[in-house]
């Protein structure tokens, strides 16, 4: 019996092992239809709007839009809601344009990245942009205050509780680690296309 036990098990390990290549392709796949879907979403008002926060605090990224960052908090919007002086003032902040042109770069990130099945080299191009745009997102934990929870006198605040926006931006951590992978994957493939 516990032969028979030993023996699957190594089968199951021999065929877990033979899996790296489908899962790193699998990693692409993943990339693609999150960046093709979330950049997409980037066209809606909702979600121009709900990135507003990142965007103006952000020390990398504020300079598109044309109104000051402590101004955004006025013209909230929750998801779903319109509010016409609230819209005006979104498109005066160029806040549809950034985020229309913001997600045509995160769905061609994804594509490139998912290209890597067929070209290393274009995996690579998008493996790399990957990680630059995750770290970028990474980088709003310290620039964007409302990804902590605020203290509002239940005790509960700050440092390490993440509110939804900090939950939303967390998440990148993944698909930073899955982007380096796909990133060693192509380049192993462009270093031996370099050695023929």
């Amino acid at each position: 019996m516990r032969t028979r036990l030993n023996s699957l098990f190594i089968a199951f390990l021999n065929v877990a092992a033979s899996t790296q290549k489908l899962g790193i392709n699998l990693i692409r796949v993943a990339i693609l239809v999150i960046f093709v879907w979330i950049g997409g979403l980037k066209f809606w008002n909702y979600e121009a709007e709900g990135i507003v926060p990142f965007v103006a605090n952000s020390p990398f990224m504020s300079f598109f839009y044309t109104k000051s960052a402590p101004e955004y908090k006025e013209y909230k919007l929750k998801e779903g809601e319109f509010n016409e002086a609230k819209h005006k003032w979104h498109e005066e902040n160029n806040t549809y344009g950034f985020s229309r042109g913001l997600g045509i770069l995160i769905m061609g990130i994804g594509i490139l990245t998912f290209l890597g099945i067929f070209s290393s080299k274009i995996g690579l191009a998008g493996a790399g942009l990957a990680i630059i745009m995750t770290l970028g997102t990474l980088s709003f934990l310290v620039t964007t205050p409302e990804v902590w929870v605020p203290d509002l006198g239940s005790g509960e605040h700050g440092f390490p509780l993440l509110t939804g926006a900090g939950r939303l931006v967390i998440k990148d951590t993944a698909i930073l680690a899955g982007a380096i992978v796909v990133l060693s994957d192509s380049a192993k493939k462009v270093l031996a296309q370099l050695k023929k």
